[in-house]
């Protein structure tokens, strides 16, 4: 979508519905930052008064933020946890979650590599260590290269939950932190192995079928594809009618904010 074509879609969708001087401070996930920052795009070229900005240091940083009274929505690739819940309730905050996309979480290879399809068991062994070569599941006689988010993403908790079930990975894997540089990664390693969000993949990456599945927006939205997850925005309370935030929160809910989802490559929660 061109910025021409948001700003005056925008203009239409949401104009006046700002006043002066209103700021949004957003933070938290590397995955739904994309989203947010598109959304932040639209609603102020339609509101040039209002000042958004958009942090990602994290899913779990997100969460610290909100409960510290740092942000105004914290972007989450998973839920929220009881003690991060917990932990809001003891400072008087009341987090509400409002799913703004779905997202798969592709397996990623080196385009080079021959290997097609994995299971989620065989992805599992892969991480903790059980499988160590890439002749072990059809591929070439290379050490496989692992490569993982960071403990604080939810990226990472999503794929600790889904595909590793809670199993500590091995070792000698490698953490990144963020799913763009987990991309940059395995685009430069021929024996790589790797995950991020669904929105990530492109030419420079190959995204594997995970039991017989390719992870595309149809096979999220169906359930099909088994390593899929809801991204999350999170404020504190429901927005108050028609402030702000409210007009902010509910882009997601329009035919345009439908449109930016799917153009970042993720999953969109409605259907025009």
């Amino acid at each position: 979508m061109k910025k021409q074509f948001l700003a005056i879609t925008a203009a239409v969708a949401v104009a006046g519905a700002a006043s002066a001087s209103d700021k949004i401070v957003i933070d938290g996930s590397t995955t739904v930052g994309p989203i947010a920052k598109a959304f932040a795009e639209y609603f102020m070229a339609a509101n040039p008064d209002v000042n958004i900005t958009v942090s990602e240091s994290g899913s779990g940083n997100g969460a610290k933020s909100m409960v510290n009274g740092t942000c105004d929505v914290a972007i989450m690739s998973r839920p929220m946890k009881d003690s991060e819940f917990k932990a809001a309730a003891d400072k008087g905050i009341q987090p509400v979650a409002h799913v703004a996309a779905l997202d798969g979480l592709p397996i990623l290879v080196h385009p080079s590599n021959p290997v097609q399809d994995l299971t989620v068991e065989q992805v599992r062994k892969i991480f903790l260590g059980e499988i160590s070569n890439w002749k072990e599941v059809g591929g070439p006689d290379k050490a496989i290269v692992t490569i993982s988010r960071d403990t604080n993403s939810g990226t990472y908790e999503t794929f600790a939950k889904l595909v590793m079930e809670k199993q500590k990975i091995h070792k000698n894997c490698e953490y990144v932190g963020s799913n763009g540089a987990i991309r940059q990664r395995v685009q430069s390693t021929p024996a790589a192995i790797g995950y991020a969000g669904l929105g990530f993949v492109d030419k420079t990456v190959k995204a594997l079928k995970i039991n017989g599945i390719y992870p595309s927006p149809e096979t999220v939205q169906t359930g099909e594809y088994p390593v899929a997850r809801p991204l999350f925005m999170y404020t504190n309370k429901y927005p108050k009618l028609g402030s702000t935030l409210y007009q902010y929160m509910t882009t997601h809910l329009t035919e345009d904010g439908q449109e930016m989802v799917e153009e970042i490559g993720f999953v969109p929660v409605t259907a025009y």
